[in-house]
């Protein structure tokens, strides 16, 4: 089993007027470390309006600078928001492939469709279509880091001409694809479509253990890779907070836990949000405790490391593949934060890593038939005729084609000719 790194870089009130640029330093400061503590991944969110949940709103340019100050960990969108009101697919082609440029091969492409109202709203983004919207894209994302050049879109939600879309990442046919999944009928589907499995949610690992099992079997018995890979694994969420005093450990751990879920509720439940003006962390140390939600210690990577060591066992007795921790929390800080990472790589991380290493080449050799076949199984994907004579010309003009609107160009020129044709008479 494997140990990823949730960053949200949240940031409760107060603000001081240093408060985003401390807490991104802070951020990058803390992945460095927990590179070095053995964690595998990196996962950093996108998230747009959420404040003091989450400041991560470029997770691309974080995930540049930490590639500069990591070696060995991966890199992931934890995740990218595909709908192309969000990021249009090119771009994300070429943001990703930029990002396995500069990280030297380590990029992953997680990927999903964004839930919150202010999210969503603000960018036009229909919550009707969006999973419409994310499975379009992510095909023609695909294709536009494969195919060379890529050779046009004519869909529902975005069109796109014939371009080279460069640069091409280093790891072939592309970096392993992810989708978040909060729901077990979500995880099947990913399995159906041969991606990796983001549970952004606090599962037990009985639980976990029902949705690994139900993810396997679809992608065993079912899976059409949607991408020119198939990425076997799944991620669960957990809450860290590490200190040789276990009491105090849970404390913080449990302050953060709670204040995420106070954020998490107001933000994609039943809050009403005035931007700018809302205080979460003021209302959150005034909501009785009964009403908070409840921390399982079992459930929950907080205490010594003995008791994170026993909680990890039970997840990779139940075939989790790995787990994501979430550290920076509520009013966690900085140095607790990274006491507690480096604590964990000196007393648990080794154990586990010497157990993976063997694994997952059991893992990969029983899965190799179980991926070609699904291979074998996948489908092209239905591709505009642009025909061959298509080129790209600097003064703006281009042939029509079917589907495909006109473009200024195109007009200017249709006019000048209807002008010059009545002129003419």
């Amino acid at each position: 089993m494997k140990f990823g790194l949730l960053a949200a870089l949240q940031l409760p009130k107060p603000w001081k007027p240093d408060s985003e640029l401390r807490v991104w330093r802070d951020g990058l400061e803390q992945i460095e470390i927990a590179d070095q503590a053995g964690i595998d991944y990196l996962w950093q969110v996108e998230h747009h309006f959420l404040e003091e949940y989450s400041h991560s709103s470029a997770a691309e340019t974080f995930l540049a600078a930490a590639s500069q100050r990591t070696k060995r960990m991966r890199l992931g969108s934890g995740i990218t928001l595909l709908p192309p009101n969000y990021n249009h697919p090119a771009r994300v082609a070429e943001r990703v492939a930029a990002l396995d440029l500069v990280s030297e091969g380590r990029a992953e492409f997680g990927t999903g469709e964004s839930s919150t109202f202010a999210e969503l709203d603000a960018f036009h983004v229909s919550r009707t279509d969006k999973r419409a919207m994310w499975r379009e894209c992510l095909q023609a994302i695909c294709r536009m880091m494969v195919e060379e050049p890529f050779r046009g879109h004519i869909g529902k939600y975005f069109k796109m001409p014939p371009r080279n879309v460069i640069p091409k990442p280093i790891q072939k046919p592309h970096p392993p694809v992810w989708v978040a999944c909060s729901r077990q009928e979500t995880i099947v589907m990913a399995g159906k479509l041969g991606l990796g499995v983001l549970t952004f949610g606090f599962l037990s690992p009985v639980d976990a253990q029902k949705w690994t099992a139900d993810y396997y079997r679809s992608l065993t018995e079912e899976c059409t890779p949607i991408a020119y890979s198939v990425n076997p694994n799944v991620a669960f969420l957990s809450g860290f907070a590490c200190n040789r005093n276990g009491d105090f450990a849970r404390q913080i751990g449990k302050e953060g836990r709670q204040f995420f879920g106070h954020a998490f509720r107001h933000h994609y439940v039943d809050g009403v949000h005035h931007p700018a003006t809302t205080n979460l962390w003021e209302e959150f140390q005034k909501t009785p405790e009964q009403l908070m939600a409840p921390i399982d210690p079992n459930n929950e990577c907080m205490g010594t490391p003995d008791d994170i060591r026993k909680v990890l066992l039970n997840y990779e007795a139940a075939g989790v593949d790995q787990v994501i921790f979430i550290a920076q929390e509520g009013k966690i800080t900085h140095e607790q934060i990274c006491e507690g990472l480096e604590l964990f790589g000196k007393t648990v991380a080794p154990e586990f890593r010497e157990r993976d290493e063997k694994q997952s080449r059991l893992k990969a050799e029983r899965l190799a038939p179980v991926i070609e076949q699904a291979m074998k199984r996948r489908i092209e994907p239905e591709i505009p005729d642009f025909g061959e004579e298509y080129v790209v010309r600097a003064d703006g003009l281009k042939i029509k084609h079917f589907g495909w609107d006109p473009s200024y160009a195109d007009l200017l020129e249709q006019a000048k000719a209807e002008l010059a044709q009545q002129q003419g008479k």
